[in-house]
């Protein structure tokens, strides 16, 4: 639309901008002149005469240009009303205060007569927060000459033009586009919407809304009846016939406002359940007998199944513990009502469910399935500590009233033994009764392995050495149909284990990998120095930087999936068939690697085999030096036969006691005996009594040994200690830290052990 400004120059506009004040220009320019008459006769008179013909002159002049603007202006604006009186858009002409001057016969037909009435006031019942929108446009059209801007209605969207007409007028256009556009032209049905204020007030309704809710309505809460709204999910809306499910759309509109549309309507509560595809809840329709009759997407991607023709929730879930048709039928009756966590029987992977059951019309029920899966994983790991913790609990009793008993029949065999020579008829049996004693105290050490407290006799080693020494058995063990072949490093660095049990778990994880070969194979066992220069992550372990020695037994088996490669660590899980494995190898294997310092990890491929690695932090002293150190310490105890002072014995164990004291004064010592903690104290309640050494067992009635003999050392401060238990060190390890002069001897100890470690002391 052409400006005025293209039809009158600058000074026209100037006296636009003036036209105000040209009154008091003139009212000047008289006064001046009035008051110059009155003055003296000289030059200060004439000049003030002058200058009020010149404000004369000015106003006059300022008339003129102002009355030629307003032809200006009048012609445009007859123009601009013979261009836009037959157009089918509403059209209206504004000042500056937005006062409708000229209006169009569409306008009048649309809006009413708004002639000298605000242009604002015919668009609030139809258009969100107008005054705003309004403003705003002509700010930018006052600048710029031109504004335009797509708003919502409540019925359906206008595109809204204004024109800046010359300093003081605008020309405003609404055309309105209907839903039917929006949509299509193939007159489908408009999508219901509806605009929210800033407030969250509904400002406004479209004709396809009220058709479905079947009225008007200002109140979101009653036509929406989950709120708050979610963007793009599906919504339950108050409709004329029932309850109307909907997927919601909500954009962002200028001031505050919000536009939400409402499309893929689904179906009214009324059993078109095929509907329910569109809802993010997992619903099955199950008959009173288990038969599946309907299901919608998120059950059949959450249960790993195409259709649900011919299928019953029997064939689908597992682990109710119970016929899942029993269970159905008691919701049918209303027996039961609480939801049961079951596992998913087709998916490849592990998914739990937790499945609610309602009863619906007729004698059909209703299940609500929920992915429980992480749920289940977390309760899992809370009962397995929980399980780890009883085994615990569980190993450590045993273990200090067994390894007493193996201790009393272990010391009193060696007795006997110091009195048969292996001539002797007896000699054989004595040794058996040996033999199986260490046996079990051998079990006692896998039991306590499981919760990682077993008792340690750690030893810097080769492991070429100990493998090469081991080879013979592991071959024996891996039969004729399986090959087992070593590969050492050259320079392997030593280690500090304790190497029977290294041993064992050696042996268990050759023992897997023949088992996981039934038709024969190859068997590789490898050591190798592994320097990591970084941390190592994986399998949520994390193994330091430094120095390790790796061993990676290796098969060509059939392989671990991956869903049961992370549970092959944990106790009694085991993937053989019933009766050929115990699932406790490998969680003691776990227990005595992690005990070590070390760590242990697993690779497997289905049907290509499966590689154990294990990571054990390399010693820096050489395994030449660790045994010639031993080999001095056991040449010191041998070279020293006899004993001489005297040692206080306390144990409440009576067997225990009597083999003690016995081997301990053949040996020639003074023994001096306590059946606890007070008993001791008041033996050295007398001043005159000299006592070199205490052996004292650690878990006693009353008080503990590391207690009674802190209270002990107070007035003697140097009496060495030996403590004696069933338990592993680590239970009282602080304690011990803070006796001094104070070792640990575990049960069963032989004769020759005790003895060893008392005469230790006493070097």
């Amino acid at each position: 639309m052409t400006d005025v400004g293209m039809t009158v120059g600058p000074l026209e506009r100037q006296a636009v901008r003036l036209r105000p004040h040209v009154s008091m220009i003139a009212l000047g320019g008289i006064a001046l002149s009035i008051a110059a008459l009155f003055l003296p006769q000289s030059i200060a008179s004439v000049g003030v005469f002058v200058t009020g013909m010149v404000f004369l002159w000015c106003a006059v002049l300022l008339r003129i240009f102002a009355y030629r603007h307003a032809r200006a202006q009048a012609r445009l604006r007859r123009t601009v009303a013979g261009f836009v009186a037959s157009d089918e858009t509403p059209a209206f002409t504004t000042d500056l205060d937005g006062i409708v001057g000229y209006e169009n016969d569409a306008a009048v037909s649309r809006f009413g007569g708004r002639g000298g009435k605000p242009l604002l006031r015919g668009l609030e019942e139809i258009m969100a927060a107008p005054s705003v929108t309004l403003a705003q446009m002509q700010s930018r059209a006052q600048a710029r000459g031109f504004a335009r801007e797509d708003i919502t209605m409540n019925r359906g969207h206008a595109r809204v033009s204004v024109h800046r007409l010359g300093e003081a007028a605008f020309l405003w256009r609404i055309d309105e586009i209907s839903d039917s556009a929006i949509v299509g032209q193939a007159g489908e049905i408009a999508l219901p919407m509806l605009v929210l204020g800033p407030s969250g007030s509904v400002v406004s309704t479209n004709d396809a809304l009220r058709k479905l809710i079947g009225r008007r309505e200002t109140s979101l809460d009653r036509i929406v009846r989950d709120l708050p709204l979610r963007n793009g999910e599906v919504h339950s809306l108050t409709g004329g016939d029932g309850p109307v499910l909907a997927r919601v759309a909500v954009f962002d509109c200028q001031n505050g406002c919000k536009e939400v549309f409402f499309s893929s309507v689904a179906a009214r509560y009324s059993g078109e359940w095929d509907a329910f595809d569109a809802l993010p809840v997992a619903l099955l329709r199950v008959s009173s007998s288990g038969e599946i009759r309907q299901s919608n997407r998120p059950a059949r991607d959450i249960l790993g199944i195409d259709t649900h023709k011919g299928m019953t929730l029997g064939d689908l879930v597992e682990g109710l513990g119970r016929p899942v048709q029993d269970w159905v039928r008691d919701i049918a009756l209303g027996r039961q009502r609480k939801p049961e966590f079951v596992r998913a029987s087709l998916p490849k992977s592990d998914t739990f469910l937790q499945i609610t059951l309602n009863r619906i019309e007729g004698e059909d029920l209703v299940a609500v399935l929920t992915d429980a899966t992480e749920l289940k994983s977390l309760e899992a790991q809370f009962v397995q500590s929980q399980k780890m913790q009883a085994i615990g609990q569980l190993a450590g009793g045993v273990a200090h009233d067994f390894n007493n008993l193996l201790t009393a029949i272990s010391g009193h065999c060696d007795l006997l033994l110091l009195r048969h020579d292996k001539n002797d008829p007896e000699y054989s049996d004595l040794v058996q009764i040996h033999q199986n004693a260490n046996r079990a105290a051998s079990l006692v050490g896998q039991l306590l392995a499981f919760s990682r407290k077993q008792t340690l006799k750690p030893e810097v080693i080769d492991l070429r050495d100990t493998l090469s020494d081991l080879t013979h058995l592991l071959n024996r063990l891996v039969g004729e149909k399986v090959t087992l072949s070593l590969d050492h490093e050259a320079g392997l660095l030593p280690i500090r284990v304790d190497k029977r049990q290294l041993e064992q778990v050696i042996m268990n994880l050759v023992v897997n990998a023949r088992d996981a070969m039934p038709a024969g194979g190859a068997i590789k066992v490898e050591t190798r120095n592994e320097v990591l220069t970084s941390t190592l992550t994986r399998d949520r372990a994390t193994v330091p930087e430094g120095e390790y020695v790796t061993v990676r037994v290796s098969d060509q088996g059939i392989g671990i999936s991956s869903d049961k490669l992370q549970k092959v660590f944990e106790p009694f899980y085991t993937t053989k068939r019933t009766g050929e494995g115990t699932g406790l190898g490998l969680s003691t294997a776990y227990g005595i690697i992690k005990q070590t310092g070390g760590f242990i990890f697993v690779d497997s491929v289905v049907g290509a085999g499966t590689a154990f690695t294990i990571y054990l932090p390399a010693h820096t002293a050489t395994a030449e030096a660790a045994v010639e150190a031993e080999v001095a310490s056991v040449s010191a105890v041998v070279q020293s036969d006899a004993g001489t002072g005297v040692i206080l014995l306390v144990e409440d164990e009576a067997p225990v006691r009597a083999f003690a004291s016995r081997a301990l004064k053949l040996r020639g010592y003074t023994v001096l005996e306590a059946d606890c903690a007070e008993h001791a104290l008041e033996t050295l309640d007398d001043p005159n009594l000299h006592v070199d050494i205490i052996v004292s067992d650690v878990i006693m009635p009353g008080m503990d040994g590391p207690t009674w003999v802190s209270k002990a050392r107070e007035s003697r401060p140097d009496v060495k200690v030996v403590f004696v238990s069933g338990y592993a060190e680590d239970h009282f390890g602080e304690k011990q830290a803070r006796i001094p002069n104070s070792v640990f001897l575990p049960k069963p100890f032989s004769l020759s052990e005790l003895t060893a470690t008392v005469q230790a002391q006493f070097g």
